[in-house]
């Protein structure tokens, strides 16, 4: 199956080296197959999304969804939703809400359009709703990975 030897269990992602690159992964969740690897510039073969490109899809697309799902439930006109995102490091040091202050911090920018006739205040529910989506939460909250080898 596209390089994977067998299914990850239900709810779990595998990842395994692909022999197209020196960097390029397949990764296995459920039944999709999708491929990861560094861009030509870091050594690799540019043949998917980098790492940081999949942890933005995955803040976009939760956005997207969690936006869709809020207004859907309220019966509000929103017709299309769009989520551009950017990821930097920046110094922490010019960052004045951050509670590092030394080295660098990660930075997400996220940039949301919304289309349809939406009133001013339903639009910014929605942005204090953006908030809410659960990949967000977890990007903000305490996060515990623990790892073992095989």
């Amino acid at each position: 199956m596209n390089g994977i030897a067998e299914l990850p269990p239900p709810g779990a992602v595998l990842v395994e080296d692909s022999e197209i690159g020196p960097f390029s992964e397949t990764v296995c969740s459920g039944a999709h197959v999708l491929l990861a690897d560094e861009p030509a510039a870091n050594g690799g073969n540019d043949t998917g999304p980098d790492p940081y490109g999949y942890l933005l899809a995955a803040l976009g697309t939760c956005t997207a969804m969690t936006l869709r799902m809020y207004a859907r439930q309220k019966k509000w006109p929103l017709q299309k939703v769009r989520v551009q995102l950017k990821h930097d490091k920046i110094y922490a040091a010019d960052c004045a809400t951050c509670e590092t202050k030394e080295g660098k911090v990660d930075r997400i920018e996220r940039l949301i359009e919304l289309d349809g006739p939406l009133s001013d205040e339903q639009r910014q529910r929605l942005r204090e709703i953006a908030d809410r989506c659960p990949v967000h939460r977890t990007l903000t909250s305490e996060i515990l990975i623990a790892t073992q080898l095989a």
